[in-house]
This record gives structure tokens, C-alpha cells and sequence, in this order.
């Protein structure tokens, strides 16, 4: 097998590298090619990976490259995971939103679409070298925002293409870790789209009978609560809803007082991560990764590990992190999830995942065409949304009106076009005004101008 990952100089690919040496063996791993433009980058997280790979005992190459035909040639799968426009492209998307009071996160409203603006188009370009280079293989998309970019590729004919989010997967790896269960033994339904959606049902051992339902005594279970994001809302939140919530719904349900506290903040997210990504570079730099691994490891851990313990900081109450429980081993992230569906596709044995596909009729009032995330059955045969049927309204009417805007968006940034961005944005949710829109689309067009090129 053949895995490519394009964008391989991400900080995140070192994090690959151990699931890949424990699955090796049944994927049939030969060659894993990082791919990426940047080439001082990929030469030293690049190095990083190779040096894991030794001391982990690969039975597979890691192979460096710059050139996308070279990595995509008869690639089996194929991980996208790029940032158009690196670090400061976020940095500057959140500037732009916060200046209008309105929130700048990178994968939904305002800094979703800037992104989008960036992504989309060269996420095409590499999707249809992969048509002609590589038609058999797999497309997993990491590169944010995930749906959105998916919903694109899609629209514009590419079927072998999933998107990953390891947040689809909070409940069953939340109850796996509390309940000290092994995850394959869970089984979660999932429902909404990307960073929007909601599990109703959380089961253990299903069988025909359906298993044992575990979610309604985990909700009411204060030790459990505090043990996972749901501490970040409501006590009231949590009791209408009645369900596991995605992280990201922390944005709708609590909107004003995520800007306040994002506002109050001296440094945005996006800042942050330029500024540890930035030192992280440039300390590898100095120690040089191919001549002290054990110190570049020892750097490149500890500076993760701050970025990681920063993430969603603003949600903490008095700043105090939410009680965490021990991992399991198999608890693996977003590459755990890309890598259990390309061992799924390529042995045949049976997966059940929440994933962003085509809606295909699992949710009921959307369309067959709409990329939604949900349950998936993965195995030989491809990838197969599950029934999920009809859903809360409340749920219902925010997808409907988030699903809107991502079509829009998506024809937006296709067509180059201003006025099917302002009306994409003023449908928001959490943008809701056409002149908003407008000011706001303007900015990003000409912030970003070099890489979205001229809009009409």
C-alpha cells in the first residue's frame, strides 16, 4: 500500500506515525509519502517522522517530496490536510472578524468561510491530480473546514472522498474512557454536520437486540460530565438537549459569551498557534532533528502539549481545565479515524464511524447530496451512512440553516462571486446582516487576494 498525505509538513504528522506502525502489518504499509510546498518545513517535521519511524521499527518508508504528481502516482489513499495561507492566514482571519465583533473560529462563520476561500480551490486542484494519477484511491480529508471542503468536492463530482473530524467520535471515546471499555465495543449515533452535531444514542455490545443504552445515565452523571467538554455548557443547555454535544456547539448555544471572552483575550487562537508553531520551527531548526532526535522529540512533545493545553481555553470556567480521565490505547485522534477506514476498506472488516459523507437519506428532510456528518458502516464496499431518521427540530431548523450557508458558500468561492458570499454569510447564524456580510467579505477578499485572486 501506498499512503499519501499532502500538506505532510503539518505539525500533526508526527502523530501519525505510531498508528501506522501498529497497523502496518494488516494494511500492507510499504511507502507513506509526506508531501508538501513548503520545503524547509517538510525538511524538518518531515525528518521528525522519519526518525519516529526508525526507532518505532517501520516495516514502511518514509518518503519526502515537494512534488504533488510524484506523491500521488498510484497512491492506494490519500490524507489532505493543508493550510492555504499557513498559520498567519488564520491569524489574520480572526483579526478581520473580531474587529467586527463577530466570531473569527476557523471552521464555522466568518473564519470558517475565509478558510473555505483558501482551501476549497486548492483542494480541487489536488482532488482532480488524484482522478488522473491515482482513480482508485481514497480521499480523507483533515483540512478544515472539513465539511464545507468536502460539500465542494462532492459538488464538483469526486465520490471516493470522506471527511474526518475526530469530534463526530467525542461521545464513544468519552464513554470508552469513563466506562474503562475498549471503543470497538461502543457504538454512537451521530447526527448534524461537521463541528454541528448532536449523539442521541450511546450503545455498548449491540447486538440484534440493539446492546445496552449507556447515554441517558452518562448524562446525568456530574463525574462524566466533568470529565468531558459537556462541563462547558449549561447546566440548562445540557437538560434541553438531552444529548452529547459536539464541542463546536459551544458557539451557538453560548455565543455572546464566547466573543466576550475571545475578545478580552490579548492573543486570538490563531495567534497562538502561529506564535508555538513559529518557535517550534525554529528550535528544531537549531537542534537539527536528523542529528539529536531525542531533542527534537523532547521540543516538539512539549510545545504539543502547550498548544493542546490552550485549546478551547476560553470555555473553561475561572480558566480551570476540565478533569480529564486517562486515554485508552487506542485512542488515536483524527488520525486513528482515517486509519481505521482505510484498514476497514482494505481487509473488509466491518467499522461503524461517525464520519461527513453524503447524507444519502440517513437524515431525514435533508437532501441525498447534502454532506452531513453522521454513523457510518465502512468495510470493502466503500462507506455507508446509517439511518439516523427523523430528528429534535431544534437540531433540525440550525442544520437546515448551517447547510444553507455551506451551499452557498460553496458556490461562492467556486464562481468567484461577492454576492453568493454575502448572502452565504448574512445566513449564518452567528453573522445574520447583509451589511456585515458585506464588510466582512470585502476585507477577506482583499486580505487573502494573492491566493483567492479577484472576486466579482
Amino acid at each position: 500500500m501506498k499512503l499519501v498525505v499532502i500538506g505532510g509538513a503539518g505539525v500533526r504528522t508526527p502523530q501519525l506515525i505510531a498508528p501506522l506502525v501498529r497497523r502496518a502489518g494488516s494494511l500492507g504499509l510499504r511507502e507513506l509519502w509526506l508531501m508538501d510546498i513548503n520545503a524547509d518545513k517538510l525538511d524538518l517535521i518531515g525528518r521528525l517522522c522519519q526518525t519516529l519511524a526508525e526507532q518505532q521499527g517501520a516495516p514502511f518508508r518514509v518518503r519526502l517530496t515537494t512534488d504533488a504528481r510524484e506523491a500521488i502516482q498510484n497512491a492506494d489513499h490519500i490524507i489532505t490536510t493543508i493550510r492555504p495561507g499557513f498559520e498567519q492566514g488564520r491569524a489574520t482571519d480572526e483579526r478581520i472578524a473580531f474587529r467586527h465583533r463577530v466570531l473569527g473560529q476557523e471552521t464555522t462563520g466568518a473564519g470558517g468561510f475565509a478558510m473555505a476561500m483558501r482551501s476549497i480551490p486548492a483542494i480541487l486542484d489536488y482532488a482532480r491530480l488524484a482522478a488522473d494519477l491515482a482513480p482508485r484511491a481514497w480521499i480523507y480529508n483533515f483540512t478544515n473546514p472539513a465539511g464545507l471542503v468536502v460539500q465542494a468536492l462532492h459538488d464538483a463530482g469526486f465520490r471516493q472522498v470522506v471527511g474526518i473530524c475526530d469530534s463526530a467520535n467525542g461521545a464513544q471515546h468519552a464513554a470508552s474512557r469513563y466506562l474503562h471499555i475498549p471503543s470497538e465495543r461502543i457504538r454512537h449515533e451521530v447526527f448534524g454536520l461537521n463541528h454541528l452535531s448532536w449523539t442521541r444514542s450511546v450503545r455498548v455490545d449491540p447486538d440484534e437486540d440493539g446492546g445496552e443504552e449507556v447515554l441517558p445515565a452518562l448524562l446525568n452523571d456530574p463525574r462524566f460530565i466533568q470529565s468531558t467538554h459537556m462541563a462547558i455548557f449549561a447546566p440548562a443547555v445540557r437538560e434541553l438537549q438531552g444529548m452529547f454535544l459536539n464541542e463546536y456547539l459551544h458557539y451557538f448555544y453560548h455565543r455572546d459569551e464566547v466573543l466576550s471572552a475571545l475578545l478580552a483575550k490579548p492573543e486570538t487562537r490563531g495567534e497562538e498557534v502561529l506564535r508555538l508553531t513559529t518557535e517550534l520551527l525554529r528550535r528544531l531548526r537549531e537542534i537539527n532533528p536528523a542529528e539529536n532526535p531525542d531533542r527534537a522529540l523532547a521540543v516538539y512533545h512539549g510545545l504539543m502539549g502547550q498548544r493542546s493545553a490552550s485549546y478551547m481555553v476560553h470555555a473553561r470556567q475561572d480558566n480551570v481545565a476540565v478533569a480529564e480521565l486517562p486515554e485508552l490505547p487506542e485512542d488515536e485522534g483524527y488520525a486513528g479515524v482515517a486509519l481505521d477506514c482505510i484498514q476497514s476498506i482494505a481487509t473488509g472488516k466491518t467499522l461503524f464511524t461517525g464520519l461527513n459523507v453524503p447524507n444519502n437519506g440517513a437524515i431525514d428532510g435533508l437532501r441525498d447530496d447534502d454532506v452531513v456528518e453522521v454513523t457510518c458502516r465502512v468495510d470493502s464496499t466503500g462507506i455507508h451512512p446509517l439511518p439516523i431518521g427523523a430528528i429534535p427540530e431544534g437540531a433540525y431548523l440550525l442544520i437546515r440553516t448551517v447547510k444553507r450557508y455551506e451551499r452557498l458558500a460553496t458556490q461562492a468561492i467556486l464562481q468567484r462571486s461577492r454576492l453568493l458570499a454575502v448572502e452565504a454569510l448574512a445566513t449564518h447564524p452567528l453573522i445574520g446582516s447583509y451589511p456585515l456580510a458585506v464588510r466582512l467579505v470585502d476585507e477577506f477578499v482583499e486580505a487573502h487576494r494573492p491566493l483567492v485572486g479577484d472576486w466579482h
